[in-house]
């Protein structure tokens, strides 16, 4: 796990031309929360990471579900929950609230209950929930660490990318377990990969080898117009400077799920190649024209003959609270 790497200073440069110095000095802040809150707390960000590309979304949805034009929401609440009414979903970590609002277009939820430390994020969230007539969310700003639990309050507790964001984790998974109601669901989409993001070396390895195969015309990072070249990968410091919450226990979080709850079903969703090397050129993968296509489908084979032979990063999953009580 190095200090520093060549990432740590091409990407802060990226950085500073795509939000600013003000965004950069705002990881000076001694305060590790609010440096968290830095990184997530601007609703209308434009940034160039995977997650923005639709063929990549398509392949989530294909893996999770089986059709590339099937999200995860309507795929659990038609295998897990219809017909049932009246039920309370909890998200921890929920950000944006997008898939919290996509379950509660859903007549099974009589509540769901969006749960964050970003102010603005819940704000653009509760907008968008008046605006379409939904009156069963409830967002609260609060900071999950130091919440009280509730006892058998929940039907289903939601993990989107937020998991990984958490400390003491065993005791956090513990909580949600004593929170839901016998035969409640932990409905998990996210990263379980190396702790602070430490890439393995065979990882590294594969991606740069994809990465070199893009032609430079795909290669110019997002609004600095560096061609991206090599990846190293993030050190320890930029990791607690930038954000001290990423990752920080990711890789205890399947044996404490594991260890608490039954296990329904989990699907292997990837990103141990795309993530790298997409970081900061995904916008060039926006079109849907027969190249660019192309050399999406080139990423999507090396990631699957990656993932042959390694554990993915990302993972869906839905687990059951035993029926014991406790």
């Amino acid at each position: 796990m190095p200090l520093l790497t060549a990432d740590d200073f091409v990407e802060t440069l990226a950085k500073l031309r795509q939000r600013g110095a003000g965004f950069l000095l705002s990881k000076l802040n001694p305060s590790g929360l609010a440096r968290t809150q830095g990184t997530f707390d601007d609703p209308s960000l434009q940034t160039a990471n995977w997650w923005i590309v639709p063929a990549v979304r398509a392949r989530w949805n294909a893996k999770v579900t089986g059709d590339p034009a099937l999200p995860y929401e309507p795929y659990v609440v038609a295998k897990y929950l219809r017909g049932r009414t009246g039920l309370h979903l909890c998200s921890l970590g929920s950000g944006s609230c997008s898939h919290e609002l996509a379950f509660a277009r859903h007549p099974e939820f009589g509540l769901v209950e969006c749960v964050d430390i970003t102010p603005a994020l819940l704000g653009a969230a509760a907008a968008r929930a008046a605006a379409e007539g939904l009156h069963n969310l409830r967002f609260d700003v609060r900071d999950v660490n130091r919440q009280q639990w509730p006892t058998e309050a929940y039907d289903a507790v939601l993990f989107h990318s937020a998991l990984h964001h958490f400390r003491r984790v065993p005791a956090l998974v513990a909580h949600v377990r004593r929170a839901l109601r016998p035969s409640g669901l932990l409905i998990l989409n996210d990263y379980v990969g190396p702790n602070r993001l430490q890439w393995t070396a065979a990882q590294l390895a594969a991606a740069n080898q994809a990465l070199a195969q893009l032609p430079a015309s795909h290669r110019r990072r997002y609004k600095s117009g560096q061609l991206k070249t090599r990846i190293t990968g993030p050190g320890r410091l930029r990791m607690q400077l930038a954000d001290p919450s990423e990752a920080v226990e990711s890789e205890r979080i399947l044996p404490a799920v594991r260890g608490q709850f039954a296990v329904l079903e989990e699907k292997a969703v990837g990103g141990n190649l795309l993530a790298l090397v997409l970081k900061d050129i995904a916008h060039h993968f926006l079109a849907d024209d027969p190249t660019t296509q192309e050399l999406l489908q080139m990423l999507f084979a090396a990631e699957d003959a990656f993932l042959a032979q390694h554990p993915s990063d990302l993972l869906f999953g839905v687990y059951q609270k035993p029926c014991q009580r406790g």
